[in-house]
């Protein structure tokens, strides 16, 4: 069975371990490797769409590991903040919800 997460508890998770790792990167560190784990994750769909084909000797990546490395280093942006993410998530669905209700039907 899988474990279930709440974006909460993914935020705990993650303090815990960066708390226990040095700590928190400066702001602009942390979103420099939003960006990073951004381009990893292009670079792997470029790959799965067959765009670009992988190097040689390229490792073996996923787009489910690189947007998992993407939304970790989002989370560390928003503990930093100390925002919550499922907050500001619940937020935005309603937002979608009432600006898109009849926009895609």
């Amino acid at each position: 069975m899988k474990d279930k997460y709440s974006l909460e508890d993914l935020q705990k998770q993650t303090d815990m371990w960066i708390k226990s790792h040095g700590g928190y990167w400066p702001p602009l560190f942390m979103l420099a490797a939003v960006l990073e784990e951004l381009g990893e994750l292009s670079r792997e769909i470029n790959y799965v769409e067959g765009y670009k084909p992988k190097k040689e000797h390229y490792p073996d990546h996923s787009i489910g590991e690189e947007l998992a490395d993407t939304v970790f280093a989002l989370i560390c942006i928003a503990n930093h903040y100390q925002i919550n993410l499922q907050e500001e998530f619940r937020k935005v669905l309603k937002k979608y919800s009432n600006r898109d209700a009849n926009r895609f039907t």
